[in-house]
């Protein structure tokens, strides 16, 4: 698992866990909009609920 910190929005760069870290995140009180799932290319980015970037 790779997490980043940038312009204050949680990255996940790399996850190779059987876990939904981003769900997990969200669970924890973290906005969906404040996590980008930056292993998807920016292209499909917009189709998830989280942040583009």
């Amino acid at each position: 698992m790779h997490l980043n910190i940038k312009d204050g929005k949680i990255w996940i760069q790399w996850n190779a866990t059987d876990l939904d870290i981003a769900q997990k995140l969200v669970h924890l009180g973290i906005s969906s909009q404040g996590i980008v799932i930056g292993f998807h290319p920016i292209n499909l980015r917009q189709y998830s609920d989280y942040a583009v970037r």
